[in-house]
């Protein structure tokens, strides 16, 4: 299959995301259309993960923004060495997408010599390998989409009877070039008044980008999202061991027990998207405007991987600096 014919059918695989509708191509308008153009451009097709943000251009900049600054631009360390992580990732919070996609281009790229270590390393089985803060902007990218994939996307992006040939042909399409210079994804979103989160060396680009994704998601998040829902969220999340809360769900209804009623339903979304998104059924999901779920999704899912990603130790340090 030619390359622009594979580019065709994977944008015909938005037609796959669940419970709201992405921007086509071909309507993109705005800062819409310069986050198609860009992902197109540095990441050879417009993947689905990304594109499902559409209906809140602020929210699809940020996911982008953490994408390719994290995985996608060159650095210190290898694309292979970043898939690893990204596929460790994923397999940790049973996103089969994800680990579908990511573990074909790893196939396609050939597993680097440390990938033992920095999969010990992302369950918290190992020390800090070097050039961790940039793995780290790969585990917290991955802890965000692997969320925000497993309420919108399907479990693969192939059919369930697809041949063997079209994962090999997939591979051969996202198996990456030579990577794109670092920070051109910044201007998509103005400067953040923070200062980057405490994993990424001060004034880098990598601090930079987060900061302005953060900034983006929290201002998405305060329209979204209401205020009793997002404390407590906030506050789960820093007593949670980081771990599967389990099949039963009970905890649900016990932590939104102390919401009002009439935020209870975001409130139980929030806190699986949280702490479980792989359990979130089409019975959870929220009533109301593609923007707003969106964006209450993205706030939750940023909520866990900003903490999450937050107690990844860099390398040199004995614990994590502030989280964020």
């Amino acid at each position: 299959m030619a390359p622009g014919l594979v580019k065709v059918a994977l944008r015909r695989t938005l037609r796959d995301v669940k419970f709201v509708r992405a921007v086509p191509v071909g309507r993109a308008k705005g800062l819409v259309r310069d986050v198609y153009e860009q992902v197109e451009r540095d990441f050879g097709m417009l993947a689905p993960p990304i594109a499902l943000h559409s209906a809140s251009e602020g929210v699809l900049a940020a996911a982008w923004v953490m994408l390719r600054e994290s995985l996608v631009a060159g650095g210190r360390a290898s694309r292979a060495e970043k898939e690893v992580v990204a596929t460790a990732v994923s397999e940790a919070n049973a996103c089969p997408y994800c680990v579908d996609v990511h573990g074909i281009t790893l196939d396609a790229l050939g597993e680097p010599e440390k990938a033992e270590e920095l999969a010990k390393w992302v369950k918290g089985e190992g020390p800090p390998p070097d050039g961790s803060d940039e793995f780290v902007a790969v585990a917290l990218a991955f802890h965000y989409l692997n969320r925000m994939v497993s309420v919108f996307l399907p479990d693969s992006p192939l059919p369930p009877q697809a041949p063997r040939r079209a994962r090999a042909v997939l591979g051969f399409f996202l198996k990456p070039g030579e990577p794109p210079p670092a920070g051109d994804a910044l201007d998509l979103l103005p400067a953040s008044a923070q200062d980057g989160p405490g994993w990424a060396t001060p004034g880098s680009t990598l601090a930079d980008a987060f900061a302005r994704a953060a900034q983006a998601i929290e201002t998405a998040g305060e329209r979204a999202v209401p205020p009793r829902v997002r404390d407590l969220v906030r506050r789960e999340l820093k007593v949670w061991d980081g771990k599967p809360p389990g099949l039963s769900r009970a905890w649900v209804d016990e932590n939104t027990a102390e919401l009002p009623e009439d935020e209870r339903a975001q409130g139980r979304l929030a806190l699986l998207v949280a702490k479980a998104a792989y359990q979130v059924t089409e019975q959870d999901v929220v009533k109301t405007s593609d923007r707003e779920l969106v964006e209450l999704v993205a706030w939750a899912a940023h909520a866990a991987a900003a903490e999450l990603g937050g107690r990844l130790r860099p390398r040199g340090e004995d614990g994590p600096r502030d989280r964020g």
